[in-house]
């Protein structure tokens, strides 16, 4: 056994999207997001419009799916280190969407069955306050909505995908959609007494929050399942690399370990074999690619 420096050929396992400034903001979207929950469903309760209550609630379920994504952050940031994930913890974040987007299908569900009830069962509200404190939502979930869909100068922030950040950006947008629905509804049934408007405004809420729900689910859920990146990436490699003497792409994974990055394992069969560097150097400037073995075959000369 050699004793030589392996140094050389080490390199992190870092493949989570750092987000400091994400985190950060995701926590004062936590603070105002329980205030106004509490606000809501106390507010529900004394003006006996379900409306309301019904958004006071759903904001308590955003504001576990928020919690999951600051927990997701702190766990990929102090396990980064740990050699017992194979490829780092930068799945952590995607696993956090991925819970995320079922919590929000799970609100549309409600949300749905909610404004069914109230078809049926209609009750009176005392519309001024009412509207008040759905007003004062509103603009509490559009600022929320800004903390987190602004990107952040951050030197420390790498600009790539974060779908931890795109879940708690999209739960806000859900909270601030049901708000104005609210608002809607309430107007309409003070001014004009068309008291259907609050349960069809919260089925039209839930279809989009559905939709929401579905592109995140399918987003994430392609990562956790190691499905690969799309087609083009695959297809590039496969160019680079045979266009480089007699080489042929014989086998080739490519799978994502976080958020922006993949891993891809290539087996080249060549007549002239080069070291694995070579190949890696070929195909260095494929986006993302921040894991690559590649597999040298000499070709036996067989056509």
């Amino acid at each position: 056994m050699h004793t030589h420096d392996l140094s050389p050929w080490k390199h992190a396992h870092r493949f989570h999207v750092s987000s400091p400034t994400g985190e950060r903001r995701t926590l004062w979207v936590i603070l105002l997001t329980g205030i106004v929950m509490q606000v809501e469903i106390v507010a529900g309760l004394y003006t006996n419009s379900m409306s309301l209550l019904a958004d006071g609630w759903h904001m308590s379920t955003h504001l576990a799916a928020l919690t999951i994504t600051v927990i997701a952050y702190r766990i990929a940031r102090r396990r980064e280190n740990d050699r017992r994930y194979t490829f780092g913890p930068g799945k952590v974040g995607v696993l956090g969407a991925y819970t995320s987007a079922v919590f929000l299908g799970l609100i549309a569900i409600l949300m749905a069955g909610e404004s069914v009830h109230r078809f049926i069962n209609p009750r009176p509200i005392e519309f001024d306050w009412a509207i008040l404190v759905a007003v004062v939502g509103l603009i509490v979930n559009l600022v929320s909505a800004a903390l987190l869909g602004h990107k952040p100068h951050d030197p420390h922030h790498e600009q790539h995908h974060d779908h931890n950040l795109k879940a708690a950006y999209l739960h806000v947008l859900a909270d601030a959609l049901t708000s104005l629905t609210a608002i809607v509804a309430l107007v309409t049934g003070k001014y004009m007494g068309w008291t259907w408007m609050d349960p069809l405004m919260g089925v039209i809420g839930a279809v989009v929050i559905c939709v929401w729900a579905y592109g995140l689910m399918r987003d994430t859920s392609g990562i956790l399942l190691d499905r690969q990146p799309d087609e083009n990436t695959t297809a590039k490699i496969h160019q680079i690399i045979e266009a480089d003497a007699d080489n042929r792409v014989a086998d080739l994974h490519v799978w994502r370990v976080g958020d922006s990055h993949s891993a891809a394992i290539i087996s080249v069969v060549t007549d002239s074999p080069k070291l694995p560097e070579h190949y890696r150097a070929l195909i260095a400037d494929v986006p993302g690619l921040a894991h690559v073995t590649v597999e040298v075959n000499a070709c036996d000369g067989q056509p």
